[in-house]
């Protein structure tokens, strides 16, 4: 087998436009776009992110001194 050549896969595109049609394509390639888009939101947004405190809560911790009475 001597494999797929240029002029092939000009040929299988010629004929999926006269298919399918430029307007159909061109939508067709929009929602992939939207899709992919969508997908790569949604994996950006399962990242964990840093808890919001209060300034309290940030602050370190004074020392602890026992007295004994």
């Amino acid at each position: 087998m001597e494999g797929i050549s240029i002029a092939k896969l000009l040929v299988i595109a010629a004929l999926i436009v006269l298919l399918f049609g430029t307007n159909k394509l061109r939508s067709l390639g929009g929602d992939l776009g939207a899709a992919i888009k969508g997908f790569k939101k949604a994996m950006n947004d399962d990242q964990p992110t840093k808890p919001t405190t209060s300034g309290e809560e940030t602050a370190p911790a004074g020392e602890i001194r026992h007295h004994k009475e």
